[in-house]
């Protein structure tokens, strides 16, 4: 059952976070429905993993044959890899950055994306669904070249991406956070690592603080709110990351030797996100 973020009489949030087996081999994923005034748009709609159970999911809420957008924050497997499913089962757009725009179809049969990608240049810009619209806000390195976030000014929530991700289950991800005391120890090895560099949070944060926003939103695990938001920017402002942590040490031919699977065994997990 998806988890309801907002609800008024002409638009909704609805986000799903349990869609995929949680069996060690693939990171849970948050997958995101929003509709404004019989109007929908998916947003990061996920893999294969996902698309049997979201569409399902999806359909006993909303029309998929209404489903305006497939909306991208960037173009990972995690994302986006079901692509050409969705373009075989609704008539919808595929909104994404232009500088994915002639990656995406390696997901797709040959023609499937033609007359029906809309490439985004990267300032981004204010997208119609419905009577309102969502806002398109570049978030460049995080931790995609070309990346997204996306803003719903009707429920005042922004969508984040690989941002404010978090290592949950399914379970853990429906239950907002509302102070990240206890809940950055969830967050800070996979920013240290997918995010670029502590320059790029901080031209972040001065963006989206010019918002009103009453939820951040990520891809994977749990969204936050109330005095949570604000925590939030103020952690990433100071955080290092990526090429600031990385130096000559990471840079060596290696002496280790990668040892090939046993005949017969299945692939196992090699290492932690972080």
């Amino acid at each position: 059952m998806p988890v309801e973020l907002y609800r008024d009489t002409d638009h909704a949030c609805l986000m799903f976070t349990d869609l995929i087996e949680e069996d060690g081999q693939a990171v849970q994923a948050n997958q995101f429905l929003v509709i404004d005034n019989g109007t929908g748009a998916i947003i990061d709609p996920g893999g294969n993993l996902a698309f049997n159970e979201l569409f399902l999911g999806m359909s006993r809420h909303f029309s998929p044959q209404k489903l305006s957008y497939i909306i991208a924050s960037h173009a990972d497997p995690d994302i986006i890899a079901s692509l050409d499913r969705w373009l075989t089962s609704t008539s919808a757009s595929l909104v994404i950055s232009r500088v994915w725009e002639r990656f995406v179809p390696h997901f797709t049969k040959v023609g499937k994306t033609d007359q029906r990608l809309i490439p985004v240049a990267d300032g981004g810009g204010r997208l119609p669904l419905g009577k309102s619209e969502l806002w398109v806000l570049p978030a460049h390195f995080l931790h995609s070249e070309g990346n997204f976030h996306f803003y719903d000014p009707v429920s005042r929530i922004l969508f984040t991406g690989d941002l404010g991700v978090s290592m949950t289950s399914g379970q853990q991800a429906q239950l907002p956070v509302t102070d990240l005391t206890h809940h950055i120890a969830r967050m800070e090895g996979f920013h240290k690592r997918y995010m670029v560099a502590n320059k790029i949070l901080r031209l972040w944060a001065n963006m989206a603080r010019q918002l009103d926003i009453a939820m951040l939103v990520p891809q994977h695990g749990a969204p936050m709110t109330g005095a949570a938001i604000g925590q939030f920017f103020d952690w990433v402002e100071a955080l290092a990351c990526g090429v600031d942590l990385f130096d000559a040490h990471n840079y060596q031919l290696p002496l280790n030797k990668i040892n090939p699977l046993p005949a017969g065994e299945n692939c196992q997990v090699l290492g932690a996100l972080a």
